[in-house]
This record gives structure tokens, sequence and C-alpha cells, in this order.
């Protein structure tokens, strides 16, 4: 983050999102592979290791989850501990373990075109 942009920084957690080993006795119907897991770093950026591929529908369940898990929440929000994620196809043992890694801070101006109205925030906290 730079130094000129160090009064708009906000924090936000690295992600990891793991496929966890069958559960349920259920087996795995969507080509899942314990063990796979995809990063989402640098604000939104999803990387997959080497050799890694993630069914569609199970990204789509995954995805929305995401922002949320990246951000600091109320030490009461369900958030902070409902971390599994369940596989849509009711017949899948699928699992995903969304894991918070690196707490790091970036900066408004460098990740949005709009500039920060800081006399709106402090009405909307008020």
């Amino acid at each position: 983050m730079s130094s000129a942009a160090a009064d708009d920084g906000y924090p936000l957690h690295d992600l990891r999102v793991e496929v966890m080993p069958e559960a349920d006795g259920k087996p795995f119907i969507c080509k899942h592979k314990a063990g796979d897991y995809f990063t989402v770093t640098d604000d939104d950026l999803i990387t997959m290791g080497e050799g890694v591929r993630f069914p569609m529908y199970s990204l789509a369940a995954i995805l929305p989850l995401l922002p949320a898990k990246q951000r600091d929440l109320h030490p009461n929000d369900w958030m902070n501990t409902d971390a599994v994620i369940a596989c849509p196809d009711p017949h899948c043992g699928g699992r995903f373990r969304i894991i918070r890694e690196t707490r790091r801070m970036h900066s408004h101006s460098e990740n949005s075109a709009l500039p920060l109205d800081k006399t709106s925030q402090a009405e909307d906290h008020a």
C-alpha cells in the first residue's frame, strides 16, 4: 500500500478453500479431489494450484461467501465459526473448508475508481 493512500486502508484476509475428505459416507460425485484447493489473495484474485480443477457448480456455491469471509467480523457473527460449505449436488459428499490466512491491508484508492467521501462515511457511522 502506498504511503499516500495510508489513510484509506482496510483489512482483508487471504483465504484458502480446500476440498475436505468425503463426508457422511457419501462419495464424491462431482469430480472433487480431497486436498485440492484454491486461494483468494490480493483482494480478489483466485489462484488454483497446478492441475487443480474445480466443478463449476461447487465454485458457484462457494463464491458468494468469500467476500464476507475475507472481512473482520463481529465476534458473535456466525461467519466466524461456520466455514464448511457442502457441494450443491445433494448426492455428493463434497465439502469445502474456507480457511482464513494472512490479514493484509489494502487501499481504497488502489482498488476503486471512486474517491472516498469521508463526510458521508462519518454520517453513516453516527
